[in-house]
């Protein structure tokens, strides 16, 4: 089950707010382009960020995410067409869903599988959804990096006055640290007092964990890169059906 920062109505429509400039889209921009994709596949596409960019360079787009709540945000943001809109994983994609050139996991979307077997019907999922020589794209921070270390030094508070809402305070606490799982919580104090609550745990799995995963799922590792925008820190995974 998805987290309540993408379940909770009020919280999935503050999201983007807390979100960033999401500057680590270019890389996926990019990355389409260089491989041509014309149809790109989005597993745990949230609000819609990076689908509504495809979609306004003329891609055609296919968007799942299992929070009903962060797909009603993203619908909501513009009638761009060219996306298709699925409530579910990549377990549940109906398989008369045109086959995708270009399947992508932006952001923590990877690091939510935590358990071997959910990981491992994911890419499945996601090998079925490609077509021959389909090519998925994802990032993973690198464990050794400890990116929990930075998250306890940085607990907040962040303010945002988000547009229809107002003024909402976010706090976040590294719960427990148990490699290769991280929890933490996030907290978020709205105008009127209201305050709720989001806990997430993630896996942090290495190079060659990764590697092996997605060999074992019929995919051949075309190149690890660095991500841009946060040089070091991250893998970025091509591989190709």
């Amino acid at each position: 089950m998805p987290d309540a920062i993408f379940t909770h109505p009020r919280l999935a429509a503050i999201y983007d707010a807390f979100d960033g400039d999401r500057s680590d889209l270019g890389l996926y921009l990019g990355i389409v382009e260089e491989f041509q994709a014309a149809h790109v596949l989005d597993i745990g596409c949230g609000t819609g960020s990076l689908p509504h960019l495809l979609a306004a360079r003329g891609k055609q787009v296919t968007a799942v995410d299992p929070a009903q709540a962060s797909l009603e945000v993203a619908q909501a943001k513009t009638t761009t067409p060219g996306i298709t809109w699925i409530l579910g994983d990549a377990t549940t994609i109906p398989k008369d869903t045109p086959k995708a050139d270009l399947a992508t996991m932006t952001g923590n979307v990877a690091q939510v599988f935590l358990e071997d077997r959910d990981w491992a019907a994911t890419l499945r999922g996601i090998h079925d959804a490609l077509r021959p020589g389909g090519v998925l794209v994802f990032e993973t921070r690198r464990p050794e990096r400890r990116a929990w270390e930075g998250w306890a030094r940085d607990p907040g508070p962040h303010t945002r006055d988000v547009p229809g809402v107002g003024v909402v305070e976010e706090r976040r606490a590294v719960t427990e640290v148990r490699p290769p799982f991280v929890s933490f919580r996030y907290t978020y104090t709205f105008q009127n007092g209201e305050t709720v609550h989001s806990d997430s745990t993630l896996r942090f799995r290495d190079r060659e964990e990764v590697t092996r995963s997605l060999d074992d799922a019929g995919f051949t590792v075309l190149d690890v890169r660095d991500a841009p925008d946060r040089p070091g820190l991250e893998y970025v995974f091509i591989a190709a059906r």
